[in-house]
């Protein structure tokens, strides 16, 4: 068998690379061992899957190189995308400022990349395994499970190591390092904390509770939901710093954000000196997390009216309030990972083809690179303009 392109993985960015070069005229295989395309596309999103974000922008990219992901980024936008499944159909909803998803089921997605791949001729071919990838003189020989398989480029869109039960391994990290590819340590990504010891127990009795915040690690802030689970602590603003969080550091979690909790609580001493501290919090939090603050911080004063509360003592509070250090145990890691951080290093890789410099017949796209986007739809808008370019330059 011979094709001008063979992709090696069948989710959001091997799809679309597809579809690209098999309009601009090639011949193209995609191949994946799992026996579905696109099943991360399909989880994400709670099944209804947040293709892409109109904010997005280099600034919203982890990378060892933050200026690789500009040129894809800048050619193929949120709103391509938006007219591509707006061409096919699908109805989408905003859900949160600049965060599209669609309005029924991620299926629609799938059914948007599966069907351009048909209408571009590109075949998907599943439950394909791939024992051995070699060069062959200008282009590139894989031997599978179909038999040997020729191509004049290979394109390596094996996303990373999240949610092994997908189907996720590190193959793509192996091609790489086969052909003398930097690997840059991986991590999970986009991953909920769990606790140890007493705050295991303190998270566990509050499973299901969500609480505003705003959560700080290494100088960035994510003003985000957090929920509390039965292992440790999870939502949006979780997620969002465990990108940027390294096992032993702390985190510092603002309860009230936007509230100067020293000053409101001198207001109220001022403005209303009987009320209890419970009653301020219990206007502030959801009933069971203003009782447990009170459990995890007991003191003389509790059933005391603010009037009786010292500066001092009101500045302990409002530093627990819009100061509170917890140190995570861990991550959840892979299992539930969304991402992954790190990957093949963007240095031997072009921006605008993302063919390897040296070796032009192979290509890397998507999650398997060094490049991760935070939370809200900004990894599948990487995954569509890093396939558009590549797929259109093969």
């Amino acid at each position: 068998m011979v094709y001008d392109v063979v992709v090696i993985g069948a989710g959001a960015a091997g799809l679309m690379c597809a579809a690209q070069a098999g309009y601009a005229g090639r011949r193209v295989l995609v191949v994946d061992h799992a026996n579905k395309a696109g099943k991360k596309i399909l989880m994400s999103g709670g099944g209804r899957c947040n293709f892409t974000n109109l904010d997005t922008a280099p600034g919203h990219f982890y990378s060892e190189n933050p200026y690789f992901c500009i040129s894809a980024l800048k050619r193929y936008r949120p709103e391509h995308f938006v007219s591509l499944v707006e061409t096919h159909g699908v109805e989408y909803v905003e859900k949160a400022p600049g965060q599209l998803f669609c309005a029924d089921s991620a299926k629609e997605i799938v059914r948007v990349l599966l069907t351009e791949c048909e209408w571009a001729g590109a075949e998907i071919k599943l439950k394909t395994s791939i024992s051995r990838l070699e060069r062959q003189g200008e282009g590139m020989r894989l031997t599978t499970s179909l038999g040997t398989i020729d191509a004049g480029v290979v394109v390596v869109a094996t996303g990373g190591l999240s949610i092994p039960t997908m189907g996720a391994t590190g193959f793509g990290y192996d091609i790489a390092r086969q052909f003398g590819l930097e690997v840059l340590p991986t991590r999970p990504g986009l991953v909920p904390f769990t606790l140890s010891d007493s705050w295991k127990e303190r998270a566990a009795g509050l499973s299901g509770v969500s609480v505003p915040t705003a959560v700080s690690c290494k100088e960035k802030r994510f003003v985000e939901p957090m929920l509390f689970t039965h292992r440790g602590l999870s939502g949006p603003s979780m997620l969002q710093i465990s990108s940027v969080w390294e096992p032993g550091s702390a985190i510092s979690i603002d309860l009230l954000p936007g509230e100067d909790a020293a000053g409101a609580l001198r207001h109220a001493r001022q403005e209303t000196p009987k009320r209890l501290l419970s009653t301020w919090l219990g206007e502030r939090f959801p009933k069971r997390f203003a009782q447990a603050l009170l459990e995890w911080y007991p003191d003389q004063h509790l059933t005391s009216p603010l009037a009786q509360y010292s500066n001092e003592a009101l500045d302990v509070w409002a530093q627990r309030l819009n100061q509170w250090q917890l140190k995570p145990a861990g991550t959840e890691g892979w299992r539930t990972a969304e991402v992954t951080m790190g990957g093949v290093s963007t240095d031997a890789i072009s921006s605008k083809t993302f063919e390897v410099k040296d070796l032009p017949q192979l290509r890397f796209i998507g999650e398997v690179l060094d490049v991760t986007g935070q939370l809200g739809g900004y990894n599948f808008q990487w995954a569509w303009a890093s396939g558009v370019a590549c797929g259109q330059a093969c």
